[in-house]
């Protein structure tokens, strides 16, 4: 449970997700850096939109962090490691443009 609640201390924010909040399905990454995400309705969305759809409760289950002057997301720990963004797949946006 401590390493629950250090986890938890380093976000920023735990945004309270609506009723119709999608999922982060997938990773879109570019040069091994995660760049954008992939949600539950199947649309491609930026890291920084995903950040703002997180904050107005748009996307469950993530808190805010940040490093240096840039935000991104991070799984809310639940003692699951199955469903942390970092295990998600890496996908690609082909019909994005």
């Amino acid at each position: 449970m401590e390493e629950y609640n250090l986890v938890k201390n380093t976000l920023d924010q735990i945004p309270q997700a609506g009723p119709n909040a999608k999922h982060i399905v997938g990773l879109v990454k570019e040069g091994g850096r995660i760049t954008g995400y992939k949600l539950s309705d199947e649309t491609f969305v930026s890291k920084p939109e995903a950040v703002s759809m997180a904050k107005q409760g748009q996307i469950a289950g993530v808190g805010i962090a940040h490093r240096g002057n840039t935000e991104y997301l991070k799984s809310i720990p639940d003692g699951s490691e199955n469903n942390n963004i970092g295990s998600l797949p890496s996908v690609s946006p082909e019909n994005q443009g």
